[in-house]
């Protein structure tokens, strides 16, 4: 099983924007369902960070059916600036199937997705990237002090603790939306799920595989746009099928291609 290791235990200040703290190329997915009022300015916040972080970067917006004028905003803003391209999914697929979409697009060494609704702040990126120069492949954040209703808290809770029992994870914030890995582990890892079991998947891969993992605490902020959908009910019901096809499928898991010993 993979080892673990949590840096602190409450939130810290990312670390300033003094220059890039890596020169390793990186691919930014952002899914976005309906993020009209938000989708700018999370993008414009990415461009002004990742310049001066990571400046070998891309951004990857996955459109995932918007019913909004998402896709069009993002359709703007890439035609302005090369780095910045959009994905539509012609319908929702759902989060882990715009994650995936997001995953098959990317074409540097590493790969960070981040939810568009403004949660989060993607300066801290800079704090999983450090980590990644110190040799570890895969970095999770997890939310300090999570700006979210009772229902979502306690869903989130009993759904880590499920995982904890099926699988064995000793994971502080399964589905936070702040992750970072290396390119070839996502590839590697081949994710199916399309709902929200797309954190667990890769993560209980990651074990099998053996690949340890860090936990680094980030801040989350109240969403103040639009309307989240995790708790809803059909979301629910499709993880937990998701889950048992998981439970049932995992031992009989290859991975895509064979596995490098060594980080590059």
């Amino acid at each position: 099983m993979a080892s673990r290791r949590s840096l602190i235990s409450g939130a810290s200040p990312a670390l300033p924007l003094a220059g890039p703290v890596t020169l390793r190329g990186i691919c930014v997915v952002l899914p976005a369902y309906n993020e009209e009022a938000v989708i700018a300015q999370t993008i414009s916040r990415c461009v002004e960070v990742l310049s001066v972080i990571a400046p070998d970067y891309e951004i990857v917006v996955v459109d995932d059916g918007s019913r909004d004028q998402t896709g069009a905003i993002v359709d703007t803003l890439s035609a302005a600036n090369p780095r910045i391209r959009v994905v539509h999914n012609t319908s929702n697929r759902g989060y882990g199937g715009a994650l995936i979409t997001g995953f098959d697009s990317a074409t540097k060494a590493l790969t960070f997705f981040m939810d568009s609704d403004g949660q989060f702040d993607i300066k801290e990126l800079a704090d999983l990237l450090a980590e990644r120069e110190q040799g570890h492949r895969a970095v999770l954040g997890y939310r300090h002090k999570r700006q979210d209703g009772w229902v979502r808290k306690v869903n989130a809770w009993g759904w880590n603790l499920l995982v904890s029992i099926l699988f064995g994870l000793r994971v502080r914030d399964v589905d936070c939306a702040f992750k970072l890995y290396d390119t070839e582990l996502v590839q590697i890892c081949d994710i199916h799920s399309e709902g929200a079991m797309v954190n667990t998947e890769m993560l209980v891969k990651l074990s099998r595989l053996g690949i340890p993992f860090v936990q680094v605490p980030v801040h989350h902020y109240p969403r103040q746009h639009g309307s989240a959908t995790g708790a809803n009910l059909g979301v629910i019901l499709r993880a937990f099928r998701e889950l048992l096809r998981l439970r049932r499928s995992i031992r009989r898991w290859q991975p895509r291609s064979p596995l490098e010993k060594e980080a590059s």
